[in-house]
């Protein structure tokens, strides 16, 4: 299967509910190749991946993930409050999937679990007096990119942070090294439903500015011929 660019970008969204079928060794190789090809700051590559097939693991992983949705999804579920119509729904229907993967996440075929070590980084925020990222820069280039092959594919994925709350648990499990720290969970199987589709985000006159911060940008573009 083979995709433009575009389209696997603009149709990348986020897959929960998974089939419990094994991914061939071609198709996994081939994700993990193209997270390989992504770029880090002087190309050190400081991200390492555990591919967690076990099922032993993937169900323990799945044990340490339920409480932690459990506990995120109160909050979302206040902010439905807020909202009403479609956005409403749309809401609603992410939620649900989300609760599926909360229940099922340790079913996942395979499970990316990415790591970086901080000494590997030049992190040229660390001091700044604000939350860094810049560290992220060397490291989620290559979660995208295996993202982005899933994709192309055909199997489902989606990025979850939350079990860094319990990191300890995880770096114990998968007898990850001290000086090296959990940072992305990617499960990923072939879609149970529809899969990938058409996804909703702000639009580019909302998110870029024309040479100072807030100035409208105007541009003449095409995206159905793109290069």
């Amino acid at each position: 299967m083979s995709l433009d660019i575009y389209q696997a970008m603009s149709t990348l969204r986020a897959v929960r509910r998974l089939k419990p079928d094994p991914l061939p060794d071609s198709v996994l190789q081939r994700i993990l190749q193209a997270a390989a090809w992504a770029p880090s700051g002087g190309n050190v590559q400081p991200w390492r991946v555990v591919v967690v097939r076990d099922p032993d693991k993937r169900r323990a992983i799945g044990d340490l993930y339920r409480p932690q949705w459990a506990k995120y999804s109160r909050g979302a579920r206040r902010n439905l409050e807020q909202l009403s119509g479609e956005a409403l729904a749309r809401q609603q229907r992410m939620l649900a999937a989300a609760d599926y993967l909360g229940e099922h996440m340790g079913e996942a075929p395979t499970i990316l679990v990415f790591c970086f070590n901080p000494d590997h980084m030049a992190i040229t925020d660390a001091d700044l007096g604000r939350p860094s990222v810049v560290g992220g820069g060397s490291v989620y280039p290559a979660v995208e990119n295996a993202m982005l092959a899933c994709r192309t594919e055909g199997v489902g994925c989606t990025l979850t942070t939350l079990l860094c709350f319990c990191e300890e648990d995880v770096k114990a499990l998968l007898k990850i090294p001290d000086d090296w720290y959990t940072c992305a969970f990617v499960p990923i199987g072939y879609p149970q439903l529809r899969g990938h589709g058409p996804i909703s985000r702000r639009p580019v006159e909302k998110l870029a500015y024309a040479d100072r911060w807030g100035e409208g940008l105007s541009l003449v573009a095409d995206l159905g011929e793109a290069p």
